[in-house]
């Protein structure tokens, strides 16, 4: 492990999460802000982050190909509840493991972490565009409760249409604070049920 990739991966985390902070107190998500992805700061993920740290990607993929898994994600996914891969269990009823309703505090808090990695990861080539683009590439594996994947893609739709400003507005008004999923997720949800029987 290079010692300069444990100042790079130091930076690269903070002003991550810095980032995040900054996005969920734009929306009055105070405490979600502060205590984001504390976890990273832990020694399993923490020195894992330093040995594959690229700069350039997450380095649990990095720690993926070399082992074909990675410790850290694991403890990370299992300790943040802004991470849809925390939310799956065993359904009794089909027998599999699938992906269960986020709360959606935990849903913005997710949606915040999305454009803040794509920030710090593209740098000057970050575009309102980016979240959404990121998301694309691999939805079709992601094990997600039908009404989050919805909520989800919905924003982030909003975010590459109408950009930041409006998409926190809307959240603000619609998601921050709520209990109840907006009425536009559960609609698109059904419908995507619906179109697939």
């Amino acid at each position: 492990m290079k010692l300069i990739n444990i100042w790079r991966h130091f930076h690269t985390i903070t002003e991550h999460r810095i980032m995040v902070a900054r996005h969920c107190f734009q929306v009055g998500m105070y405490w979600q802000g502060l205590t984001h992805d504390l976890s990273k700061y832990s020694p399993s993920e923490f020195w894992q982050g330093c040995r594959y740290y690229q700069g350039f990607c997450s380095p649990n993929n990095a720690e993926r190909k070399d082992k074909g898994y990675s410790v850290a994600w694991m403890h990370h996914k299992g300790r943040n509840r802004h991470h849809y891969e925390y939310w799956t269990d065993y359904n009794i009823e089909t027998h599999r493991m699938e992906g269960v309703k986020m709360p959606l505090k935990y849903v913005n808090e997710m949606i915040m972490d999305r454009i803040a990695a794509s920030k710090v990861y593209e740098g000057e080539k970050y575009t309102q565009h980016s979240p959404l683009a990121y998301y694309e590439q691999g939805k079709d594996g992601y094990m997600i409760h039908p009404q989050t994947r919805a909520l989800l893609e919905y924003v982030l739709r909003m975010l590459d249409e109408q950009g930041e400003e409006r998409t926190f507005a809307w959240m603000k008004k619609h998601m921050v604070g709520k209990k109840q999923y907006p009425r536009i997720a559960v609609r698109a949800a059904h419908r995507r049920k619906e179109e697939a029987s």
